[in-house]
């Protein structure tokens, strides 16, 4: 039968990230809100990657000062009933976020905050740099029709106002996006026939929107920063590039040094900024998304949020993208550069490489020459010595009574001498070559 449990079965080995994959879905949840609550969020950066738990480790000294049972180091969403506040705090991959929930009205709007009722103390120690704040506060809508124009002179200092109808105009929101005297920007959600979790997803994802949308424009000073060195690096390249077709063979080492340098500075600087601009574009999808699950409906006069962020920070992460695009086509187009001139450089290299084994070929030919020179000098002159040799003892010969004359017998010797010495020198040499041939 439907709805009556079963018997256990026997299952496969679970996979070791089956449990946190599945309540990631879960991760953040909302919170119920029944109207009137103040609500206060900051953000906080953490650029230093060894300071990971140090929020973790500030929200442990709260909870301890309230009695309250602190979270595990490794979670990274918490929120607890601290008596007199609820708190929320996420870990994210570069900041953190804490959300202080209080209910009743508190005066008038946002005279009074939830952040008051936390400790001065802690809230200025706590660790990061603040990126985003902002003041929300839900309350009932009043039973007259609510004008937009007494809204922004009372709760907004006059500023124009955001604003829209949520969830089939079960609630209406406004903002001004503007961060006022107090150091926080404004939300003002009032509701008409909201339920407590419908409540706490409008407060969550108003709040989300406000936070994503300052994380996603911290690319733009690093998009604007990189416009007038990317147009530098794009005529240092063309300059290189027409000194490759015009230049002569001994400009190629200097041209590829400056391409080198050139792509070493590309490459920096892409692996330095492609984090922050991939951030940038996953930001600004939440903030599209969290716009989209608003369900806004317009309010006469009024732009709505996604009209704001359109037009407001479209243009910006379109501005990032060009960039990072220019920044990517840049390094390719070095690379290319950097390509043809070592593939230049190569055939240049070979064929001095080929004019010095020519050189080298004419002096082994020349050298074979002088040797063979050389050698014929050596049977000349070692010749020369033996019939010398010789002459002295057919001398002595000749005054024992020889018949034959001593001089036809010296001249009849150098022939046979000579012979004798080129075969003994040639056999000598063929030796000598055949080691060396046969050495590794």
């Amino acid at each position: 039968m439907i709805g009556v449990p079963q018997a256990a079965v026997g299952l496969p080995r679970q996979h070791s990230l089956r449990n946190e994959l599945n309540d990631e879905v879960h991760a953040r949840p909302p919170e119920a809100l029944v109207p009137p609550v103040r609500i206060s969020q900051i953000a906080l950066l953490q650029p230093d990657a060894t300071s990971r738990d140090a929020p973790w480790e500030a929200l442990c000294h709260l909870a301890a000062r309230h009695g309250v049972a602190p979270p595990d180091r490794d979670v990274r969403h918490f929120s607890a009933d601290f008596g007199a506040f609820r708190l929320k705090w996420e870990r994210h991959t570069e900041f953190s976020r804490y959300t202080a929930i209080l209910p009743g009205a508190g005066g008038d709007g946002f005279a009074a905050s939830a952040f008051a009722a936390l400790p001065a103390d802690w809230v200025a120690s706590l660790p990061g740099e603040l990126i985003a704040a902002t003041h929300a506060a839900l309350l009932p809508l009043p039973r007259e029709d609510s004008d937009p124009a007494e809204i922004a002179a009372r709760l907004f200092d006059g500023n124009p106002l955001i604003g829209a109808t949520l969830f089939g105009e079960r609630g209406m929101a406004f903002t001004d996006f503007r961060i006022h005297a107090d150091g926080f920007g404004r939300i003002l959600i009032l509701d008409r026939a909201m339920t407590p979790w419908q409540a706490g997803r409008i407060a969550q994802q108003l709040l989300e929107v406000d936070s994503y949308r300052i994380l996603a424009l911290l690319a733009l000073p690093i998009a604007r920063a990189l416009v007038p060195v990317l147009a530098e690096n794009e005529r240092d390249l063309a300059e290189i590039t027409a000194a490759m077709v015009e230049g002569q063979v001994a400009d190629e080492p200097g041209l590829l040094a400056r391409l080198t340098r050139l792509a070493a500075e590309t490459e920096n600087r892409e692996a330095r900024d492609r984090y922050r601009f991939d951030a940038a574009a996953a930001y600004h999808a939440l903030v599209r998304t969290r716009i989209e699950d608003l369900r806004e409906g317009r309010i006469e006069g009024l732009q709505t949020f996604r009209e704001f962020t359109e037009r407001r920070l479209a243009p910006a992460m379109a501005t990032c993208r060009a960039v990072a695009i220019r920044q990517e086509q840049l390094a390719a187009r070095i690379a290319r550069a950097t390509r043809l001139l070592s593939t230049q450089v190569d055939l240049t290299r070979q064929q001095q490489n080929q004019a010095l084994l020519g050189s080298v070929d004419r002096s082994a030919r020349m050298q074979l020459r002088l040797q063979q020179t050389v050698e014929g000098l050596s049977v000349a002159a070692i010749t020369y010595y033996l019939v010398g040799m010789l002459a002295y003892v057919l001398r002595g010969v000749g005054v024992a009574g020889l018949p034959v004359p001593y001089e036809l017998m010296v001249a009849a010797s150098v022939p046979v001498i000579a012979i004798m010495v080129y075969l003994a020198t040639r056999r000598l040499r063929r030796a000598v070559t055949h080691e060396s041939e046969a050495r590794p």
